[in-house]
């Protein structure tokens, strides 16, 4: 029997589809699955062929239409077919903490779908954490504080440490870059022939477009030093200085973020989290803005792969 599971909070609701075929139920159910995604934040198709990549990419255009590339990248990715990218190429002993996709960019997919070709031997689940019941868990004075002041994102593009600009933004040519960055509210600064350095201002609190519901889509505690590892964050810093790390996030102001508001903040993501063991051939699909997303780390030749719809500024539709 296949099954429909909707989550964040796992699983509420089960649907049988016995002897249907995945593409074929996400076609003829695609009003009821977009408003269940739309309003439970994820939903998990599990007992289906899913039938690999090109089944994958199927599933994407039935229920989101044409699947997204992978822009201004944050994460080692490879193409497995199509718009069907390995959902990271971490190292499999490092935890990703809870984020949403591309919300330091100006615009994002509103829609994931991650396949779980093979799991792991050990944990390698992908964590989920409403980000309504995020925000409600924060302290209402850091909310408004940062409602006020927005977040600021600082990257550095290196050949020898984290992500090229070259691989990044797709892309061997410097004017090209910069006119991207242009067009999406990037400054640029180029700290070399192949160091490149941008900041970006970002809201913190966005408003859902459909469901109007307020959420908190940011990348400010991922990207922050201070989550990453002891050992990882002393060496980057002997390395390169604050200045150069491939990722860091302030204030909007360019203020540096308290560290007890960050340990706060990630207790928060943390408390909001539900988890589950994928099984071979499940297909999760996240609304973006409603559902933070991470990896354990694992044991195992797990192997996931991930499609974008659905680009969204965040206007209401």
């Amino acid at each position: 029997m296949a099954l429909i599971e909707s989550s964040p909070t796992l699983y509420p609701s089960v649907v049988p589809f016995a002897g249907r075929g995945l593409t074929d139920v996400v076609a003829d159910s695609r009003a009821e699955l977009r408003r269940e995604l739309r309003s439970s934040g994820a939903l998990l198709f599990r007992g289906f062929d899913v039938g690999g990549s090109e089944g994958q990419q199927r599933a994407v255009e039935a229920l989101s239409g044409v699947a997204l590339g992978y822009t201004e990248r944050s994460s080692p990715r490879r193409v497995v077919s199509g718009r069907v990218y390995t959902s990271t190429d971490y190292p499999a002993s490092e935890e990703i903490f809870l984020h949403n996709e591309n919300s330091y960019q100006a615009t994002w997919p509103m829609t994931l779908f991650f396949h779980c070709v093979r799991p792991a031997d050990t944990s390698g689940a992908t964590p989920l954490a409403d980000t309504r019941q995020i925000l409600a868990r924060i302290d209402p004075e850091v909310v408004s504080a940062f409602r006020r002041r927005g977040w600021m994102v600082a990257r550095t593009y290196r050949e020898d440490l984290g992500l090229s600009w070259r691989y990044a933004f797709d892309t061997d040519s410097r004017a090209q870059v910069e006119s991207y960055c242009a067009s999406r509210g990037l400054r640029t600064e180029w700290l070399g022939a192949d160091v490149l350095r941008t900041v970006a201002f970002r809201d913190a609190v966005h408003r859902h477009p459909v469901t109007g519901a307020d959420v908190w889509f940011n990348h400010l505690t991922v990207f922050h030093v201070s989550t990453l590892p002891d050992t990882a964050r002393r060496g980057l810093l002997e390395m390169v200085g604050e200045y150069e790390l491939p990722s860091n996030t302030y204030y909007g102001d360019g203020a540096p973020i308290e560290g007890d508001v960050l340990d706060h903040l990630r207790d928060c993501y943390r408390q909001a989290r539900t988890r589950f063991d994928y099984r071979t051939d499940d297909l999760l699909v996240i609304d973006n803005m409603l559902t933070a997303h991470g990896r354990e780390p694992f044991t195992g030749p797990r192997q996931v792969t991930v499609a974008m719809a659905e680009p969204s500024d965040g206007a209401v539709e």
